[in-house]
């Protein structure tokens, strides 16, 4: 069966399984896909920003301009921040200067060519998370995302053979080891033991078989959601979609504007009509009824 899990409104994925798998295996599967879809997409968004400015600052040094840096830092090299998109080589590491316009981050990012491939790796794990994947009846699978993560983690020990430090993003979501306390992030986090499942407005609960709930057809597409057992049961959906709601409020006006009009219109201007004509069923046998005298 195949399962297109929702959240709130929004499909987040499709995933497949037999209508005999136990409940508590399918809400299991169906979180750490989940929690690995979301993780995935930060370690997007953190590897992006390391591939355009370099590694995250210290939390100490974060939000201080070049300058104040490069004083608490006693460096000798102030010149370097007019020289934006020009190499330099520090201890052994070469890296283009590009300043984080944040200041959370240092600055050097690596150089074009490995930028290139964290960039191909990023391209190809977008692909896996985008809206247009699961609206091409794409399963999300683990293994793609396993893969995903391991191959950006490659791309990312190429440009840093020398190691990233612990407080790099990047590094805690490739080490699966991220903090996300107090982060807008750990809004979107579900554990298991307070995930629940959602199928026609009715909790599918554990401890039974999912063909208990949705019927013993393996060939069939439901529509379940995943909710957090605090937020209770899921919001019912409008019975159109958008591009419905679109498209029935668009024949409205059209049939106000038409409606306006004939209201505006002289009681008497349907004597120009040709169905008011007295004379067009003889014109029609005679073979001029669409006779005009003005050029076409």
């Amino acid at each position: 069966m195949i399962l297109n899990v929702k959240r709130n409104t929004d499909t987040l994925f499709f995933t497949e399984t037999p209508v005999s798998t136990p409940v508590d295996q399918v809400i299991a599967d169906i979180v750490e896909i989940y929690s690995t879809k979301q993780r995935l997409t930060r370690l997007i968004d953190a590897a992006n920003d390391l591939s355009l400015y370099g590694l995250l600052r210290p939390e100490n040094e974060q939000g201080y301009s070049i300058e104040e840096l490069e004083e608490l830092n006693a460096k000798d090299d102030a010149a370097k921040s007019g020289k934006v998109g020009q190499v330099f080589n520090r201890e052994g590491f070469s890296y283009i200067y590009n300043p984080d316009p944040t200041g959370r981050r240092n600055g050097e990012s690596p150089l074009l060519n490995y930028q290139e491939v964290i960039q191909t790796t990023l391209e190809n794990a977008r692909r896996l998370v985008a809206k247009e994947y699961w609206m091409g009846n794409n399963q999300l699978k683990m293994e793609q995302m396993t893969e995903a993560i391991n191959t950006i983690g490659g791309a990312l020990t190429m440009a840093y053979p020398m190691g990233m430090p612990e407080w790099e993003p990047a590094q805690e979501i490739i080490k699966n080891n991220e903090d996300l306390t107090g982060s807008a992030a750990s809004k979107e986090v579900i554990l298991l033991e307070d995930a629940s499942l959602w199928w026609a407005g009715k909790e599918i609960t554990r401890g039974k078989l999912l063909s208990d709930f949705v019927g013993k057809n393996d060939k069939t597409k439901v529509i379940v959601k995943l909710q957090k057992k605090s937020q209770g049961a899921p919001v019912r959906e409008s019975p159109m979609d958008e591009q419905a709601q679109k498209e029935m409020m668009a024949f409205y006006y059209k049939k106000q504007e038409e409606h306006k009009k004939l209201i505006e219109n002289n009681d008497d201007d349907y004597i120009n009509a040709s169905w008011a004509n007295s004379k067009s069923l003889k014109s029609a046998f005679n073979g001029v009824s669409n006779v005009s005298w003005r050029p076409k």
